[in-house]
C-alpha cells in the first residue's frame, strides 16, 4: 500500500500570549478590517439560495466524496470496497429519514405538493441520487470485483461457476435456502404481500395454470432474512483463492425449482426503502418506552420512498412493482449487481488477506494512567483523549474503578449510542448492584439504536438503577458521565467525563473524537446540575463552564462569533477555526458572514453537509470551508475562538445545526489547561488545515475540489500523521 510522506506541522507558539499569530498554519496580519460591502450583503439577502447552499444537494456531495474513496487506487481493494459500502448505507439512512421526511411535510391529503421550488428540488435529488447509485456499481464491476478477482478473491455468478460449484450451489439450496423459501402467488386471496425495509425480495413472472387451473401471472418471493448474503465456497472448489456466491445469486439460479410445472418467463430481485422515522407523541404517551416498542414493530412498514430492481427487470415487473408501493417512475433505481450493496461487507468480514486491507493500527497505550489510581491523577490534571488514536479503555476504565471503589457513592451517565455488547453498561449494573446511587439518563429515541437502548434500560432498571428517558421532544445528545466520591474528611468530590462522541464500543475504533476527563470543581459540579436539571426537569441554573443547549449554546456561540467581529473592527486579529460534522443553522451561518465581513479570518472543517457559502464577496471572503475524507469518520466537534490570544477552545457534542443548537440537550465544555489546549489545536485543528491527501475544499457554487500538494510541496495526511504521533502503526508494503 502507499503510505503519503506525513511531515510534522511547523512549531508554534500556540498557546502562548506573547506572540500575535493565529495558531494555525498562517500568520494573520494586524491590518484595518476590511469595509463591510452593505450593498452586496443586501443583495443577498433577497434571495436564500444566493446566501445559503441546500442541504439535500450537500449531504449528496458528501457522498461523493465518500465514492471517491472508492475510486482511489492507492487505498487497498477490500477498504475500497468498504467505502462502496458506506455510500449505500448512507443512501439508505438518506431515503430513509431526509427524503421520507420531505415526501411527508409536502404531502397533502394523499397527494405530492406540486410546488414549482419542491419539485425541482427532488428531481436534483433524484438525478444526483441515480448518478451517485450508477457510479457505485461502475466501480464494483469494473474495478473493485475484478481486481479482487485477481487477488484470488471470487463472486461467482452462476454464469461463472464450473459444473462443480454449480452442484454443491445447488445442495446449498435445496438444504439451506429452498425450505425457508415461500413463494406466493398473487390472486384475490394472496394480495401483494408486506415487504419489509430494504429486504431482498423476488418478483416473478409465470405463464400457464396453477395447480387449480388458474393463470395467476406474477409470484413473489422473500429471500430469508436468517441466511447469509455472501457464501463461501469450499476451499477444495476454489482454484488459487476463496470463492464466493451472493444468496440472490443462488435464489436466481434456483427460482424456476420453486414453481413446478409452470414456465418462468422473467424475474428480478427488488428492495424498497421505507420511511423508518419513529415518531411518537412524548406529550401524549404516558409511557415513552412502551410507545417507542409499539412503533418499532411498524417501523419495517413505513411509506415507501425507494425501489430498487435488478437492471434487466422488465419493464412491466417494475411498473407492476411502482404501482404496488405507490411510487413515480424517478423512485426507481435499476442497479447492475445486488441490490443491496451493504451486503457485501460481508464478503469483506470472509477474506482474511492482510494485504488488502489497512495497514493494522492499535491507539498506543497511556502507561502514566496504569501505575496509578485514576481519582488520583485527575486530581492533579485533567486527562485529554483522542480517539481513536489514544484508547477508549481509559474511560471504560474510569467508570469500572468507579463501580469497584467503595468511596464512590453516585455514578450519572448519559446514554445516547451504546450497542448491544459494552463494558461500560456492564459496570453501571454492577455499580448498582453493589448500591451505589446509580441514574442513567437513556435517550430512547436515538435513531436505529432505539432497540439496544431499550434493552439496556431494562436491565438497569431491574439492576436497581435509576432510569430516566430525558427531556419531552428534546434528544438528550449530550456524553456526560460524573461520578461523585466520599474522600478524606468526608466531602464529597466530583469527578467527570464529557465528549464529543458516543460511549460505543465500536464506533469508538473508527470516529474521531475528544474526551476530557476532569476533577476541576467548577466544571464537574456544573456536570451535576446537567443531570440534575434532566433528571428534575427544573430550570437549570446559569452556568459558567457549560454550554447547555437548548438554553446558552446558540447563544454562546454567536457571543463568541460577535467577540471575534469586535476584535477585528477594532484592528486586532480576529479568528475562528471550526471543525464539526454538518453546519446548517442560519442564525450561525449569518454570525459568520458578518463576521467575515468585519475582517476575521474563519476557517471551517466541516465532514458533511454545509449550507454556508465561503468565499462570496462583500459576504464570506474571509472564510474557507474544507471536509476531509479518510480512514477514520471525521466525528470530534472543536470550537476555537482566538480571543486576543487568549485561545479559547470549547469541545462538544453538537454539530452547527438548528436540531442541536434548539431541540436537543447538548453541552460545550471548554479545555481550561493550557498544553491540554495547545494539544486540540495541534491535533484536532491544525493538522486537518495542512491536510493535502484527504482534504476537500468547498467553493462559493456549492462545489467541492480535492486539495492536492503543490509542485515541491510534500504530502500531508491528517489522520496519518496522529496515527503516528499518538498510535501504533504496523507498516506494511502492499503484495
Amino acid at each position: 500500500m502507499h503510505t503519503p510522506e506525513v511531515t510534522a506541522p511547523p512549531t508554534e507558539q500556540t498557546i502562548d500570549p506573547a506572540p500575535t499569530t493565529a495558531p494555525d498554519i498562517e500568520k494573520t496580519e494586524k491590518s484595518k478590517p476590511a469595509a463591510r460591502n452593505v450593498t452586496a450583503a443586501n443583495k443577498a439577502e433577497t434571495s436564500r439560495s444566493v446566501i445559503f447552499l441546500d442541504r439535500e444537494m450537500s449531504q449528496i456531495a458528501f457522498n461523493w466524496r465518500v465514492l471517491a474513496q472508492a475510486e482511489d487506487r492507492t487505498i487497498p481493494l477490500l477498504e475500497r470496497l468498504k467505502y462502496l459500502c458506506i455510500v449505500g448505507s448512507n443512501l439508505d439512512e438518506f431515503f430513509e429519514v431526509r427524503v421520507a421526511s420531505l415526501l411527508a411535510q409536502n404531502t397533502i391529503d394523499g397527494e405530492l405538493a406540486q410546488h414549482p421550488a419542491f419539485q425541482f428540488m427532488l428531481k436534483r435529488v433524484s438525478t444526483e441520487c441515480h448518478q451517485l447509485a450508477q457510479k457505485q456499481y461502475e466501480l464494483l464491476n469494473q474495478e473493485i470485483l475484478p481486481q479482487l478477482s485477481r487477488k484470488g478473491i471470487h463472486l461467482l455468478r452462476h454464469s461463472e461457476r464450473n459444473e462443480a460449484q454449480r452442484a454443491w450451489v445447488k445442495q446449498y439450496f435445496e438444504r439451506e435456502v429452498r425450505p425457508l423459501l415461500t413463494p406466493i402467488g398473487l390472486d384475490p386471496a394472496h394480495p401483494f404481500p408486506q415487504v419489509v425495509n430494504k429486504s431482498l425480495n423476488f418478483i416473478v413472472s409465470l405463464a400457464g395454470k396453477d395447480a387449480f387451473g388458474r393463470g395467476t401471472g406474477i409470484a413473489i418471493v422473500k429471500a430469508p432474512r436468517v441466511l447469509p448474503r455472501v457464501i463461501k465456497l469450499p476451499d477444495e472448489l476454489s482454484d488459487k483463492g476463496a470463492s464466493f456466491c451472493l444468496l440472490s445469486s443462488i435464489i436466481h439460479s434456483h427460482i424456476e425449482d420453486l414453481f413446478n410445472g409452470r414456465e418462468v418467463l422473467s424475474y428480478s430481485q427488488f428492495r424498497v426503502t421505507r420511511d423508518s422515522d419513529l415518531w411518537v407523541d412524548e406529550e401524549e404517551v404516558k409511557n415513552l418506552r412502551q410507545a417507542l416498542q409499539g412503533e418499532l414493530q411498524t417501523r419495517q412498514f413505513g411509506a415507501a420512498v425507494r425501489l430498487e430492481v435488478a437492471k434487466n427487470c422488465p419493464e412491466d415487473l417494475a411498473k407492476f412493482l411502482l404501482e404496488q408501493f405507490s411510487l413515480s417512475p424517478d423512485r426507481l433505481y435499476p442497479v447492475d449487481g445486488p441490490v443491496n450493496m451493504v451486503r457485501l461487507s460481508e464478503l469483506i468480514d470472509h477474506v482474511k488477506q492482510p494485504n488488502l486491507r489497512f495497514p493494522p493500527f492499535s491507539p498506543r497505550a497511556i502507561s502514566k494512567y496504569h501505575h496509578a489510581d485514576i481519582f488520583t491523577l485527575l486530581r492533579k490534571q485533567d486527562i485529554l483523549l483522542h480517539h481513536p488514536f489514544q484508547p477508549f479503555q481509559t474511560v471504560i476504565d474510569f467508570i469500572r474503578s468507579a463501580a469497584q471503589d467503595p468511596n464512590v457513592v453516585a455514578i450519572k451517565q448519559t446514554i445516547y449510542r451504546t450497542g448491544m455488547n459494552s463494558d461500560l453498561m456492564e459496570s453501571l449494573i454492577t455499580a448498582a448492584r453493589l448500591g451505589k446511587e446509580v441514574t442513567v439518563v437513556v435517550e430512547l429515541m436515538a435513531r436505529f439504536d432505539e432497540e439496544a437502548n431499550i434493552n439496556w434500560a431494562d436491565k438497569l432498571q431491574r439492576a436497581g438503577a435509576q432510569v430516566v428517558y430525558g427531556v419531552v421532544g428534546l434528544k438528550t445528545h449530550a456524553k456526560l458521565a460524573l461520578v461523585i466520591r466520599r474522600e478524606e474528611g468526608g466531602h464529597l468530590r466530583h469527578y467527570a467525563h464529557l465528549g464529543t462522541g458516543n460511549y460505543h464500543p465500536s464506533t469508538t475504533r473508527f470516529y474521531t473524537d475528544f474526551g476530557l476527563l476532569t476533577a476541576h470543581p467548577g466544571i464537574a459540579a456544573e456536570v451535576n446540575e446537567v443531570f440534575i436539571h434532566l433528571t428534575g426537569l427544573n430550570k437549570p441554573k446559569k452556568l459558567e463552564y457549560l454550554w447547555l443547549a437548548p438554553f446558552a449554546l446558540q447563544p454562546q456561540i454567536i457571543k463568541a462569533i460577535r467577540n471575534e467581529a469586535r476584535i477585528a473592527r477594532e484592528g486586532r486579529p480576529g479568528r475562528i477555526i471550526a471543525k464539526m460534522n454538518a453546519l446548517l443553522d442560519e442564525s450561525v451561518i449569518r454570525a459568520l458572514y458578518a463576521a467575515s465581513a468585519d475582517g476575521v479570518k474563519i476557517d471551517l472543517i466541516v465532514r458533511g453537509a454545509c449550507a454556508l457559502r465561503p468565499g462570496v464577496p462583500g459576504l464570506s471572503e474571509n472564510i474557507r470551508v474544507r471536509s476531509v475524507i479518510g480512514r477514520f469518520l471525521e466525528h470530534s466537534r472543536i470550537y476555537y475562538f482566538r480571543n486576543d490570544l487568549a485561545h479559547d477552545v470549547y469541545l462538544a457534542s453538537a454539530d452547527w445545526m438548528n436540531r442541536n443548537l434548539f431541540r436537543r440537550i447538548e453541552v460545550a465544555f471548554p479545555v481550561l489547561e493550557k498544553s491540554l489546549k495547545k494539544r486540540v489545536i495541534s491535533e484536532g485543528l491544525d493538522p486537518y488545515l495542512k491536510d493535502n491527501v484527504n482534504a476537500w475544499v468547498l467553493d462559493s457554487e456549492g462545489h467541492y475540489e480535492r486539495k492536492k500538494a503543490r509542485s515541491k510541496q510534500a504530502s500531508f495526511c491528517a489522520q496519518q500523521y496522529l496515527m503516528q504521533q499518538l498510535g501504533s502503526l504496523s507498516e506494511r508494503n502492499e503484495e
